[in-house]
């Protein structure tokens, strides 16, 4: 029961072989793919979701805030100039976002002492204790010397 195959649909069957060998993947004849690949970066979709989490709580934006600075128990200070800030009352929450730097304590302290707590306000007495201290050991050099007893023409002309 050999069939006998047209020479003419032979060739068309050997041409579609060769073909199908040399084709890539995709295209019209091919298997779908089941899952698509993620192609989003993990910041943007950090992103989303901080903000989706923000409007759960109902956070409004803050407006007219200059500089925020965020106490630390070691002394050092986290200084925000110009942030973000966001807050939602009822959920206690505030979120302060933007560039930032950490600082100590003594390079912001002209601006800042109405800020200070009392933590605060130990460390810079213990800070003040310290440089008086320092300063006490270098005025050795300054002191005014003694005064003489007469006249300082005499003083003056003897040497």
């Amino acid at each position: 029961m050999a069939e006998v195959i047209d020479p003419e649909i032979a060739k068309a069957r050997e041409l579609m072989k060769a073909r199908r060998a040399t084709s890539s993947t995709g295209g019209k004849g091919t298997v779908r793919r089941k899952k698509k690949a993620a192609s989003r970066s993990s910041a943007a979709d950090s992103d989303r979701k901080l903000t989706a989490a923000l409007k759960k709580l109902g956070a409004t934006n803050i407006p007219g805030i200059e500089e925020v600075n965020l106490f630390k128990e070691d002394g050092k200070v986290i200084h925000f100039v110009n942030p973000k800030v966001q807050a939602s009352i009822g959920a206690n929450t505030y979120i302060v976002s933007g560039p930032s730097e950490i600082k100590p304590l003594q390079d912001l302290l002209p601006s800042i002492v109405s800020q200070l707590g009392v933590d605060n306000l130990s460390q810079l007495q213990n800070l003040a204790a310290a440089h008086k201290g320092a300063a006490e050991v270098d005025d050795d050099d300054d002191d005014v010397p003694d005064l003489v007893e007469g006249n300082f023409e005499e003083v003056s002309e003897t040497a």
